[in-house]
């Protein structure tokens, strides 16, 4: 016996770059994951997992006459035989298959819980059965026939067909969605009877645009119906280059409950939207006070939808409240569209309309003449077959005599009359009972029928255009076993960019905003009084009392320069102590709150730095729409002030730490958006301590050490340019305000 000794690295060691051992085994994962799993063939639709399922059931003779079988059965059957993944996803998708609300035309009939359209999942295989329908047999039709390729499977036990026969365009009928690396798919469902129609224009003129297709084909037509408010010339774009959306509303109605009463009734919801989510949402907006036109929201479903919406206020017109319910809830929602597929070769491709419609077509073209072929050559071999019948009864004694004498009668018999061997054998396997002369006639006429068949598939697979009026005959049988009504109605285009702000929809009520010297914010309704009466938690006390509406949007100044914005509608109730600010805004551990005001839009505001720079800034340019505010001041803020418009504000008045005061007029600063400003007043050292603006005519006033407002009646003295030292200010004088 003769010992191998192995080497050192037993021989599978390969040595060879990290980049290029990484690159080349990640590609084909991706190729993998893209040509096997996550996107449809253009030609039936499907990934491999549809596929297979649907083949393994009629392999099983699950067609709609039959008894249901238990999935697990079905699902055991796909595993073991044609795919080679968990039971998990394949029971996922044949769940999916069945889903009325999933499949515009569902491709299995489910018996038992599959699942509902408030995202309740379905029952455990073993507890459901299953079976085709009559638009999946539509889809096998021809399966047996040599429509298809075939390849082995991944065991190589068996064969699966590469792809189905497909009598209907399956792909644009039921839609399709997937993720692959670095490419997705989303494909909408449309209308069978409309696709169809679309296909018979191109039968009828191959150079047909999509404009002409879009037509016929005006939009998805998805299976939980709602209202596309998508423009024409965005469908038509999608259509043309296979990349878009769709917008999707909800459908609703108005119910009248009688002196003046009404409420929304909610009847169809948009495509994958779980009705369980949606009430849910709903119900936070109204919670969180982000829906204040909606009332009440509950579920009186059944086996139809029937959400009731109830307003606040029967004021409300019902289209103000579903706008604003569209723009901020799921009512409202956008379908992508990616026809991204693979092609006959398999190769990905994005395809617009009428390229889907045009492989399916000549996908069809390649299943009729596959058939065609298949049934001449069964036709070819029964007439060879009957062909040497006819020979025996114009010789039926002398082919008795044969077979009863001769000690070899298939042999006489193909040399007496000419026959094959096929044909010899044949007649030595029919029964002599057999060849009366009743069977002679309908030998005779089985023989003319065949004849005349072979002469039709023969003249049909040598003309093309017999080939375009047999498919458009088949599709026109597909039509009518599929035939059914527009489920999603076109509506009216929605501009995006004409939609009203959430906040248009806020009634209008008076608040005062309340923050606390530690940051915890609350709107009180109506005007505060007495301040005095308000309660903060221990230790804490009143830092800015803000009258507001609840329209308006609040400003608030940081030290470190930033201002931010919060919709005064999203503060929390006064009954309360609110809550923390930095909760709703992102502002530094070390920056304090320096002022808060109620926006006005048009008005302006001082801003001035510790440093003694400021300037003036149109409000409008300082709102922000991030939680992170906006950098306005390059330095430390320390004021940030109205200029007031009723009386118009036109000077300034400073003071610095050196309790030196400098009274200037207001149009010496600059009026920007952002920046460091322009200096106010000079200082040998220290910087500003309050800024003030105010009216000539009134005049300014100044506050003392215990808090008491003073007059200011010789002010003029202290008038001066920006940017000058100041004098001594009157006695006491500390701040402004």
């Amino acid at each position: 016996m003769t010992i191998h000794t192995p080497t050192p690295d037993g021989g599978r060691i390969v040595e060879e770059p990290m980049g290029e051992a990484l690159s080349r085994r990640y590609l084909a994962y991706a190729l993998s994951t893209i040509t096997n799993r996550a996107l449809p063939d253009v030609r039936d639709g499907f990934k491999p997992v549809h596929r297979r399922i649907m083949y393994a059931m009629h392999q099983m003779r699950l067609n709609p006459q039959a008894a249901a079988r238990k999935c697990a059965k079905v699902v055991g059957e796909v595993m073991g035989g044609y795919h080679p993944h968990g039971d998990a996803s394949i029971y996922e998708a044949l769940v999916r298959l069945a889903q009325d609300f999933a499949q515009r035309y569902p491709l299995v009939d489910g018996q038992g819980n599959f699942g509902n359209i408030d995202g309740d999942s379905a029952a455990a295989m073993r507890y459901t059965e299953c079976k085709l329908t009559p638009a999946a047999v539509l889809l096998l039709d021809g399966i047996d026939q040599d429509a298809v390729d075939f390849r082995p499977t991944y065991d190589d036990q068996d064969e699966e067909p590469v792809v189905l026969p497909a009598g209907f365009p399956n792909l644009l009928a039921n839609g399709s969605s997937g993720i692959a690396v670095g490419m997705a798919t989303s494909i909408p469902p449309h209308n069978v009877g409309e696709l169809i129609d679309a296909c018979h224009l191109l039968l009828e003129q191959p150079d047909a645009t999509t404009e002409d297709l879009v037509k016929i084909v005006p939009g998805p037509d998805f299976p939980t119906g709602g209202v596309s408010v998508e423009g024409h010339a965005s469908i038509l774009d999608a259509y043309e280059t296979g990349r878009g959306g769709v917008r999707l509303r909800a459908a609703w109605d108005t119910e009248d409950l009688g002196r003046g009463v009404w409420r929304i009734v909610v009847t169809e919801i948009p495509y994958q939207v779980q009705k369980s989510k949606l009430i849910e949402q709903l119900a936070d907006l109204i919670e969180n006070k982000k829906a204040p036109l909606l009332g009440d929201v509950r579920d009186e479903s059944a086996e139809d939808i029937r959400l009731i919406l109830e307003p606040k206020s029967r004021t409300v017109e019902p289209e103000v409240l579903m706008e604003s319910l569209f723009k901020l809830s799921d009512l409202e929602t956008r379908f992508p569209i990616n026809m991204n597929v693979l092609d006959a070769t398999g190769t990905p491709r994005v395809m617009g309309l009428k390229d889907c419609l045009r492989a399916f077509l000549d996908h069809r073209r390649v299943v009729l003449n596959r058939r065609s072929q298949w049934r001449i050559a069964r036709v070819e071999k029964r007439l060879h077959l009957l062909e040497g019948l006819r020979i025996v009864f114009l010789n039926l004694d002398e082919v008795i005599r044969i077979v009863r004498e001769e000690e070899h009668p298939k042999a006489e018999l193909i040399a007496r009359f000419n026959l094959t061997e096929v044909q010899a054998d044949f007649i030595l396997d029919t029964r002599l009972r057999q060849l009366a002369r009743l069977e002679e006639m309908t030998i005779e006429k089985e023989f003319k029928e065949l004849s005349e068949e072979l002469a039709a598939l023969q003249a049909l697979t040598s003309s093309e255009a017999k080939q375009w009026k047999a498919i458009g005959k088949e599709l026109e049988a597909v039509r009518k076993a599929l035939i059914s009504p527009r489920r999603t109605v076109i509506g009216e285009a929605v501009d995006a960019s004409a939609f009203v702000a959430p906040e248009a929809f806020i009634p209008r009520e008076a608040i005062t905003v309340i923050l606390s010297d530690r940051g915890w914010i609350r709107a009180a309704k109506g005007k505060v009084d007495d301040p005095s009466e308000l309660k903060f938690k221990e230790g804490d006390k009143l830092g800015f009392l803000v009258p507001a509406y609840t329209t308006d949007k609040l400003l608030v100044g940081a030290s470190d320069g930033r201002i931010f914005t919060i919709g005064a509608d999203k503060l929390a109730s006064g009954r309360g102590h609110g809550e923390p600010l930095r909760l709703m805004i992102d502002l530094d551990e070390k920056a304090d709150i320096i002022n808060v005001v109620a926006h006005e839009p048009g008005a302006k505001l001082l801003i001035a730095s510790k440093a003694g720079y400021g300037f003036v800034a149109p409000e409008n340019d300082l709102l922000a729409q991030k939680r992170g505010g906006k950098q306005v001041l390059n330095g430390e803020m320390l004021a940030m002030l109205r200029v007031p418009s009723q009386p118009q504000g036109d000077h300034v008045a400073v003071i610095g730490e050196n309790i030196k005061a400098l009274i200037f007029p207001l149009a010496e600063l600059p009026e920007m958006g952002r920046g460091k400003g322009v200096k106010l007043q000079n200082y040998k050292q220290g910087g500003l301590v309050d800024v003030a603006v105010f009216n000539a005519e009134a005049g300014p006033e100044w506050a003392d050490g215990g808090g008491r407002r003073r007059n200011w009646p010789d002010w003029k003295d202290w008038l001066g340019k920006r940017a000058g030292a100041g004098r001594q200010g009157p006695r006491g004088m500390r701040k402004f305000r």
